[in-house]
């Protein structure tokens, strides 16, 4: 039996000993590994994906810069955003990484319908948007058949340097945060419960293939096709 994913809560942390710990979790895993999830934040920083355009990060002023190994362009993290790292077996849980993304996605959709907010996905840049403002982004790194990075959620946090960067590689797009959506949650009640709906969704002993296909379908019918 598969056991679920243990959750680590590390609190405020560096971006860059992060990554380099779910590298080193990630290349020193086996078949026999359980699956974690963290959750956490980071001090500001903006991260640019493998094949990101530095044009896109038009003015970080004093606020470092990392280039990492995920897929997508340019995000920004700061105190206030839930970060939540899936470290996953995909292979022993039986999940493309599209998979991946509509899990993560919906779970955030789930949660803003919480608190009467209408989330939704959109195909053409992966993500949860709000009356095409976003809200969460995802980048993923898969190695060896499991996942690394993940997904970050404005909650609380200072909105003001993503004007410095042209968002994921869209110029002019908006980004919101449940804190302006009118959601009395916290970083740590966002996480905690939003862990929860994507484990529940990807629980091989609940039927994974078949939560994440309702999910799937559920999101993609949503999606948005303005930019």
């Amino acid at each position: 039996m598969i056991e679920p994913p243990l959750i680590r809560r590390p609190g405020l942390v560096e971006y860059e000993p992060a990554w380099r710990e779910m590298q080193r979790f990630t290349d020193a895993r086996d078949a026999s590994t359980r699956d974690e999830i963290w959750l956490l934040e980071h001090p500001p920083v903006f991260t640019l994906g493998m094949n990101a355009r530095r044009e896109h990060l038009r003015d970080p002023g004093a606020i470092p810069v990392v280039q990492v190994d995920r897929g997508g362009q340019v995000t920004y993290h700061g105190p206030g955003q839930l970060v939540l790292y899936p470290l996953l077996d995909l292979r022993r849980l039986r999940l493309g990484i599209r998979e991946l993304v509509v899990a993560l996605e919906a779970a955030v959709v789930g949660y803003a319908a919480q608190y009467g907010i209408d989330a939704a996905g959109r195909r053409d840049a992966p993500g949860v948007y709000v009356h095409g403002a976003k809200l969460a982004s995802v980048g993923l790194r898969v190695r060896r058949g499991a996942s690394y990075h993940g997904l970050s959620v404005n909650v609380s946090v200072d909105l003001e340097p993503f004007r410095r960067i042209d968002v994921c590689g869209y110029p002019g797009l908006a980004v919101t945060r449940f804190a302006d959506l009118g959601a009395a949650t916290d970083v740590a009640a966002a996480g905690e419960a939003i862990a929860s709906r994507l484990i529940d969704a990807l629980a091989p002993w609940r039927g994974a293939h078949n939560a994440i296909s309702t999910a799937s379908q559920a999101v993609s019918s949503r999606y948005s096709s303005s930019s």
